[in-house]
């Protein structure tokens, strides 16, 4: 018999994750666990500041260490490589770092993550050759295993009643981070040469002209270590024993009340799954939603600085640094405002498929302003319109971020069983930044060759990402209108 369309519709509109097949459709929204999710969120701060601070001065970087040797064309390449290597090497651990926190609990894995950001950020700032460059990024990319590890946290401390308000909040704090990375990497870097008075005496700032911008992420990393090792309690229990070997010798448990109680290791469908069993339609599916879209995004925002660092001749808008972090922490700003106060309601009216659609439809509009920026820049030069569409252009990648929250709810309620949550984020991790590895270079690459051989009048990049977005959306039609039932 076919479902009634009445309650499919009230299924689609309400943004739960349902734990119940009989659940009401209404219930009241259970409060958020503030004191151990501000915490989520302080983490949250931290793992995007310490991403996005590099992305003003490394077209600079790039051309300083002189391994382009004066080729224009060769900066995107040698960026987008950077980009590229540090979600290779997360491919290559990421679903590890979230099957151990299935094993020995989150809050491990998190501090192991923490210290990889700070004492990767370090390194990058002490690097003056191109290799040195390419050590930090992989160091950043295989300790990195915070990701999914806080996925699985934030559904562990949710319910079906509060996830959607939860996922509203996680954005607000990665655009925090997101708006500070910018602006610290567009105002600190080379302190030497722009403030003299302060820093004009300073050899070694002089030396390493991009430790001082590095080194605040490294800091704020640091700090979140020491956040998170006194404050953040446990909210799975480990099977793996471990506590005797670790200084919180008892660590408390917050009861999940969207996945249930805690696991109980006798029970065989508490236990973590299999590999092999996360290889089902729905895992796939949920992973692909949102493998396309962190595809789409790493793409765009790997080519947006280069674009505005490129003179206006060879295609872009020849911004400096300084500004270019401006209009990256703006971006930043204006995405952390529109989650929250967007994205939940949003979810209520159109459901959780038709906004993912949405959100990625917008792409297209976004990636077609790139030419007609630089179009409009070679007629009449930066003028006052130029930022006005640069301005849509920012209110366009906050709408495109509302799919990674639908992604997120779709892969938690994907998961096979409640203590396969971590491994499930894991899995989907990998395959996102497998794609995060390929965007880069595919986009820059492409940048790179639309300067230097003018295919398709200097376009073939945007036509790339054109067909990126097709693909994506292709993949997204295969969501169901509702969630899966855990």
């Amino acid at each position: 018999m076919s479902p009634d369309p009445t309650s499919q519709q009230l299924d689609e509109e309400t943004p739960l994750l349902r734990s119940e097949g009989n659940a009401p459709a209404k219930k009241p929204r259970t409060p958020l666990p503030w004191r151990q999710f501000s915490m989520l969120l302080v983490l949250q701060i931290a793992e995007p500041m310490t991403a996005q601070v590099i992305s003003p001065f490394a077209p600079q970087l790039i051309r300083d260490i002189g391994i382009t040797h004066g080729d224009e064309a060769l900066v995107s390449f040698y960026v987008g490589m950077l980009y590229s290597l540090f979600f290779a090497t997360e491919a290559l651990t990421i679903f590890h770092w979230s099957r151990l926190s299935d094993y020995i609990g989150r809050k491990p894995v998190l501090l192991i993550g923490l210290f990889g950001l700070s004492l990767s950020m370090i390194c990058f700032g002490l690097s003056k050759t191109f290799w040195s460059l390419v050590i930090s990024r992989c160091l950043n990319g295989a300790l990195n295993g915070n990701i999914g590890v806080m996925k699985s946290m934030t559904a562990e401390m949710t319910d079906s009643t509060n996830m959607a308000h939860a996922w509203a909040f996680i954005p607000l704090a990665w655009s925090s981070g997101s708006t500070l990375g910018p602006l610290i990497g567009g105002e600190l870097a080379r302190p030497a040469d722009r403030f003299p008075n302060i820093f004009g005496g300073s050899e070694f700032l002089k030396k390493y002209p991009y430790f001082l911008p590095c080194a605040v992420p490294a800091t704020v990393s640091a700090l979140t270590w020491i956040v998170i090792f006194l404050y953040l309690k446990e909210t799975t229990t480990p099977q793996i024993n471990i506590s005797q070997l670790l200084p919180w010798k008892k660590r408390k448990v917050i009861p999940s009340p969207a996945l249930g109680p805690p696991p109980v290791s006798s029970s065989i469908n508490d236990k973590p799954v299999p590999i092999r069993a996360l290889f089902v339609r729905r895992v796939l599916v949920a992973t692909g939603s949102y493998a396309g879209i962190a595809l789409i995004d790493i793409a765009f925002r790997t080519v947006q600085p280069v674009f505005y660092s490129t003179p206006i001749s060879l295609g872009g808008l020849g911004l400096d640094t300084p500004t270019i972090g401006t209009i990256l922490a703006v971006q930043g700003i204006v995405n952390g405002v529109m989650q929250p106060l967007a994205f939940a309601r949003l979810h209520d009216i159109m459901g959780a498929k038709k906004l993912w659609l949405f959100a990625v439809t917008c792409t297209l509009p976004m990636i077609a302003l790139l030419p007609t920026l630089n179009t409009l820049a070679r007629s009449s030069g930066v003028v006052q319109s130029v930022w006005y569409l640069v301005a849509l252009q920012i209110a366009l990648v906050g709408c495109m971020n509302f799919a990674y929250g639908i992604s997120f709810m779709y892969i938690t309620a994907a998961s096979p069983n409640r203590a396969s949550v971590g491994a499930t984020n894991g899995f989907a991790q990998v395959i996102i930044s497998i794609m995060r590895t390929v965007g880069p270079a595919a986009a820059n690459s492409a940048f790179s060759i639309s300067i230097e051989k003018q295919y398709l009048g200097g376009n073939l990049v945007y036509c790339v990402m054109t067909g990126m977005v097709c693909v994506v959306m292709g993949v997204g039609a295969l969501l169901p209108r509702t969630m899966w039932a855990n």
